[in-house]
């Protein structure tokens, strides 16, 4: 979930940088939606709280504002803002949110410029065990699988 967690910024048809246009995107319910067609709801649910997570994060943890770079505190804007705290006991509620809440740590931990990672390659060949078991079988497979005898 955490190296595809902003696929909705690329799969939109709103231009370059529609956050510094005042648009919000939704870039979490078109990644959410298109993650879970191939990796399922493990992957595509985080994702779709991610953003709910940034805003459940400042709402609970008075230093978690500050942390956030200049274009996390632009899209929050436009995301709602922090929640309320309906808002918070609400999201509380989801059985996803923690891991959300992790995805969005992963998030932000990811923008320090020297933070130490693995290169790309390292993570993309996590993803083939990732997928959505009837999406990663062969065809003759499914097909297989599908009848109903």
């Amino acid at each position: 979930a955490s190296l595809l967690h902003d696929v909705g910024h690329m799969i939109h048809d709103l231009g370059e940088d529609p956050a510094g246009r005042g648009i919000d995107d939704v870039h979490e319910e078109r990644g959410a939606r298109w993650l879970a067609e191939r990796f399922g709801p493990d992957v595509s649910e985080p994702v779709r709280l991610h953003v709910a997570a940034k805003r459940y994060l400042c709402a609970v943890e008075p230093d978690y504002f500050g942390k956030l770079s200049a274009d996390s505190v632009r899209s929050l804007g436009l995301q709602g803002g922090p929640m309320s705290a309906d808002e918070v006991e609400a999201f509380r509620q989801i059985p996803q949110y923690a891991e959300a809440v992790r995805l969005r740590r992963y998030d932000e931990a990811a923008k320090d410029p020297q933070a130490s990672t693995h290169d790309f390659d390292h993570f993309l060949r996590h993803v083939p065990a990732c997928r959505r078991r009837e999406r990663s079988m062969p065809i003759e497979s499914r097909a297989a699988g599908s009848s109903r005898g």
